[in-house]
């Protein structure tokens, strides 16, 4: 995560968070921390928020006739969770995300696990029609903590150029 101070005026000081599109360079992975136990209320609150009425994903009854024996975290859960965590060194400057592409689920998430994040920047470039943005792309993996990938995803963001964002 890079953190940046901002003279307000003189002797008084504001913490910013993020990065700029120059601070982007292919190749360079952010380990995204803390990590994020999953709790039961997560899973059930996220599950009826959305209305995704599943009963995998609520009703332990239900989900211990199932092959996983438990039930599991809603994917839409786990999506979010990861995302967050890539917020701070991928996004927090951002304009906005253009899309989310290759989204692959490899293992189930439970109530318990542990999950951790990591980015790699795989692309970017200037947009072609806004001079003090550029377009990042990266390829986001969550994890379990004892290493099994859940998720992977590419996410790609319009990031402002140095000077340019809004609490510049």
């Amino acid at each position: 995560m890079t953190r940046n101070m901002i003279e307000i005026e003189p002797g008084r000081f504001r913490e910013s968070f993020g990065r700029y599109f120059e601070d982007f360079e292919i190749g360079h992975i952010y380990e995204h921390r803390p990590g994020r136990s999953v709790t039961q209320n997560d899973n059930i609150w996220f599950t009826l928020l959305t209305m995704n009425t599943h009963p995998l994903h609520f009703d332990d009854e239900y989900a211990s006739k199932s092959e996983f024996g438990q039930a599991l975290v809603n994917s839409c859960l786990t999506l979010s969770m990861v995302v967050g965590m890539s917020v701070s060194d991928v996004s927090q400057k951002a304009i906005g995300n253009l899309g989310w592409s290759d989204i692959r689920l490899s293992a189930p998430v439970f109530v318990g696990d542990t999950l951790y994040a990591e980015s790699t920047v795989i692309n970017k470039r200037e947009s072609a029609s806004r001079p003090t943005q550029g377009i990042v792309t990266v390829q986001t993996t969550g994890r379990k903590a004892d290493g099994t990938t859940v998720i992977s995803f590419e996410r790609t963001v319009l990031v402002p150029k140095r000077g340019h964002a809004i609490d510049d």
